[in-house]
């Protein structure tokens, strides 16, 4: 099949490798720009790079609604398009343009977290399993009939960084297997709707997400610090009015009582940050802190850090 790519990112970089190791030829690539969001500076394998090193028509765009566009698509003649992390609505007039329509890559098992950071949100909410959904794009965000999907576990210690890798390893397979399916017509009867009763849709992460509230209980804070690891922005507060990440963290052992964001007593080889809605009841655990970044970028144990217990961990300077 002649097939046309939107995408981005590594995740898009993936689609279009597989693409390019089939038996499909690739006809057009359209990308976005390079971007300053922090997010999106992560995971930025470059999308137009590898569409010209294989002399592969790549136009450059933020949004799909103009008459150029529309245009040089119509010309490539594309029997499906396929897109995978590209960052705005396709109108009907471009996903529906192919025979085929547009088959979308998405990195969640639809139809929950359909939209944005669908690995950190998952890993936050602690889901049992992660994965990637091929699907018919249509006139909703990430709501089509399923053609496939493919997941991993999500272990105790794993990262939003573990989970990632080992998703976008699942981009290959799903993209070969389901363009196959449709080229011999045996994907016929294995389009499945959406069950829209199960669906959740996500926003864009931003710096403020990363924000700790020591109310949450320190089970969901141990989460947020694994999904918000390095590269990416990591889970911050404020001790005397400086930002300090949090890089490493457990659920403590002990149960603690107090205030929430207290900073409380060594455990092990952290320190006991008291936290959770009933933090009052001494009935819960804390946060166990191990390891801590400064603004300045330099990392400590818990311990060096904290020299003296008291005080406070804050969500505000």
């Amino acid at each position: 099949m002649r097939v046309a790519m939107f995408g981005y990112q590594t995740w898009g970089h993936r689609t279009l490798q597989a693409l390019l190791d089939s038996d499909h030829e690739v006809v057009l690539v359209v990308t976005h720009p390079k971007s300053d969001h922090a997010y999106e500076k992560i995971w930025g394998d470059d999308v137009a790079e590898l569409a010209e090193k294989h002399d592969v028509p790549v136009l450059l765009r933020n949004r799909p609604d103009d008459p150029e566009l529309q245009a040089v698509l119509c010309d490539a003649r594309p029997d499906i398009l396929v897109a995978n992390n590209w960052r705005t609505w396709l109108p009907p007039e471009i996903y529906d343009l192919p025979p085929h329509g547009t088959l979308n890559v998405h990195d969640s098992l639809l139809p929950a977290y359909a939209g944005f950071s669908p690995i950190i949100w998952a890993l936050i909410n602690g889901e049992e399993r992660v994965g990637v959904t091929a699907h018919r794009m249509n006139g909703e965000l990430d709501a089509g009939d399923i053609l496939m999907q493919r997941s991993v576990v999500v272990g105790p210690k794993d990262t939003a960084t573990d989970l990632f890798h080992r998703t976008v390893d699942l981009i290959a397979p799903i993209v070969r297997e389901s363009l196959d399916l449709i080229a011999s017509g045996r994907d016929a009867g294995q389009w499945q709707p959406q069950d829209r009763r199960r669906a959740s849709f996500f926003h864009k992460r931003s710096l403020e997400d990363s924000r700790i509230d020591w109310t949450w209980p320190a089970d969901r804070l141990e989460r947020l610090v694994r999904a918000q690891s390095d590269p990416y922005p990591n889970a911050y507060a404020f001790h005397r009015g400086e930002r300090l990440r949090i890089v490493s963290a457990a659920v403590s052992e002990g149960f603690y009582g107090g205030t929430p964001g207290r900073i409380f007593i060594p455990e092990g080889d952290g320190v006991v940050i008291v936290a959770g809605p009933d933090a009052h009841t001494g009935r819960g655990h804390g946060l166990l802190v191990r390891r801590v970044r400064t603004e300045d970028g330099t990392e400590l144990a818990a311990k060096d850090y904290f020299r003296t217990m008291g005080g406070y961990l804050t969500s505000r300077p």
